[in-house]
């Protein structure tokens, strides 16, 4: 049977804060453009501790050969129920990949306490707790708020909506719970610990974007390529 495939969205903040409002995220908080991973100055407009990012990347031969690398001894993810550390879902709708990196910031961590009680939101995070992998991915794949969510997002942003079933680009959510920083995308085999952070470090700290962001920016300056495009916004509480 042919998958379900959706329009592709911008990853902006227009497009996700209207993504938010649509599930049941709290409007306390919003996504900001983050302009500069190095200048203090461009990061000055993000209200800080930021809680999660959300990063679209080029699949580059060099990040592609360490995400298989990293996979290929790894079973499927087997984690659910409360004590799960982080809340993962797998994709199985094409090009559904930025309303589930925006799913992966909203539910995890400290961000999940700004669900409304009774939204969307809240009924996707309290349904997929218990579940195992291919049951969250049914759940998203069924889910008609989820959809009509998406599908209310597809005209926003800057640039013509798209449905080709690759553009040649992930998106990848970064989130803190528990100390530690959290990778994840639908497309791998299960949430990624990228390692711990302290009390004082957010998701937008040296440490945290060296473990994260750079880490994979690294790996094409390392390989002597040149494709370091990439978008990225982080979510806060608003100032």
């Amino acid at each position: 049977m042919k998958r379900k495939k959706w329009v592709v969205l911008e990853n902006n903040p227009e497009v996700m804060n209207q993504l938010a409002a649509k599930l049941g995220l709290s409007r306390e908080l919003s996504f900001y453009d983050v302009w500069s991973l190095d200048e203090p100055e461009l990061l000055a407009h993000i209200p800080r501790p930021a809680l999660a990012l959300l990063v679209i990347l080029p699949l580059t031969p060099a990040w592609k050969a360490e995400r298989e690398a990293e996979d290929a001894e790894k079973e499927d993810y087997q984690g659910r129920g409360p004590e799960e550390p982080v809340i993962w879902f797998k994709q199985t709708i094409g090009n559904a990949c930025g309303s589930i990196g925006f799913l992966h910031c909203a539910i995890n961590g400290p961000t999940a306490e700004y669900i409304q009680p009774g939204s969307d939101l809240d009924e996707i995070r309290r349904q997929a707790i218990p579940l195992g992998m291919k049951e969250r991915a049914d759940l998203l794949y069924n889910s008609v708020p989820f959809e009509k969510a998406h599908e209310s997002c597809v005209q926003l942003g800057d640039t013509v909506a798209q449905n080709e079933e690759h553009l040649g680009q992930h998106f990848v959510a970064f989130v803190k719970v528990g100390g530690r920083l959290w990778e994840l995308e639908g497309s791998r085999k299960g949430p990624i610990d990228r390692g711990a952070l302290a009390d004082d470090e957010d998701i937008l700290s040296p440490r945290a974007l060296d473990l994260g962001l750079r880490r994979a920016i690294r790996l094409e300056q390392q390989a002597g390529g040149t494709d370091l495009r990439f978008s990225c916004i982080a979510l806060s509480r608003k100032a």
